[in-house]
């Protein structure tokens, strides 16, 4: 075997990990896949039998690219006006039967889209230096190198992070995959039967719905029972494609075969606690392309 293609091997046997580390720290699959297509670029220029721990180069230089990409991120959001909500992460989205084994690496540990939501809230080295180090073991004297802090210095920021991340984590939902989509499915029925207390029943009293509309007006938060309540009756007579969401239930709405939206749903107690979902046509469709097909 020719030593390019040794190389090629070696890099794909880390791919999965790679995607993994970007997706937590970008929230995005598409720029997760760039990030790790530069650490592939970079890996190319590269001398190999200078590299001790290939596995340990990538995800440093996986991170160094997501550590940027959050920087850059960050002022552009500082100069927009302040909302009450920010745009929701990428989602995977995955189909209800069968494994996708890409997809499973990519979601191990259940980082939830609530959890990515979370992470949006922290500054970049604190996103670097909690996902590096609380989810994938790096030492803190590597995350340090990372943020261009000491040591201790990147301790703190993971331990600040890691208290706002606890103080502000989703709940976790009802163990039951096939008690949680029953539940969904009859939020879906009461919806399109107009029945207004029987969706009130499926929701928990302090439900949050999370809304991302895309370039067409500003995320939004919404909350309670009664009032998501009166807004979902708008999916009446919506085609509904079965979905997993980061490996919750969820679905993917469509009218006349063109793609809605995501919706993806957390259940707690036989109740749904939090709805996250996307409305934006263009994004739905390439999030779903490779789940769902739609009538042209």
């Amino acid at each position: 075997m020719a030593d390019d293609d040794r190389l090629a091997q070696r890099f794909e046997q880390q791919r999965g990990q790679l995607r993994a580390v970007a997706y937590r720290m970008l929230g995005s699959v598409t720029d997760a896949e760039d990030a790790v297509q530069n650490a592939w670029l970079r890996l190319s220029r590269a001398e190999p039998d200078e590299i001790a721990n290939l596995g340990g180069w990538l995800t440093t230089v996986v991170a160094r690219e997501a550590l940027h990409l959050l920087r850059s991120r960050r002022r552009r959001r500082e100069e927009l006006v302040d909302t009450a909500a920010t745009p929701l992460p990428d989602p995977v989205v995955s189909a209800v039967e069968g494994e996708d084994p890409e997809q499973q690496a990519l979601l191990a540990d259940s980082v939830s889209l609530a959890l990515l939501v979370v992470l949006e809230s922290l500054s970049p080295a604190e996103r670097l230096a909690f996902v590096l180090h609380d989810m994938f073991d790096l030492p803190f004297d590597e995350v340090a190198r990372l943020v261009d802090r000491t040591p201790v210095a990147a301790r703190q920021l993971a331990s600040r992070a890691r208290r706002r991340v606890r103080g502000a984590a989703p709940p976790t939902p009802d163990q039951d995959i096939g008690r949680q989509r029953a539940i969904v499915d009859a939020f879906f029925t009461a919806a399109n039967a107009g029945d207004f207390d029987a969706l009130v029943r499926l929701l928990d009293p302090d439900v949050v719905f999370r809304a991302d509309f895309g370039g067409e007006r500003p995320p939004a938060v919404y909350r309670g029972a009664e009032k998501i309540a009166r807004q979902s009756r708008a999916s009446r007579g919506a085609e509904l494609h079965p979905v997993l969401v980061n490996g919750l239930p969820g679905v993917v709405t469509a009218r006349s075969g063109r793609p809605v939206s995501i919706m993806a749903f957390t259940v707690v107690d036989g109740r749904i606690v939090e709805i996250d979902g996307i409305r934006d046509t263009d994004r739905v469709r390439r999030l779903t392309a490779s789940v769902v097909r739609f009538r042209e």
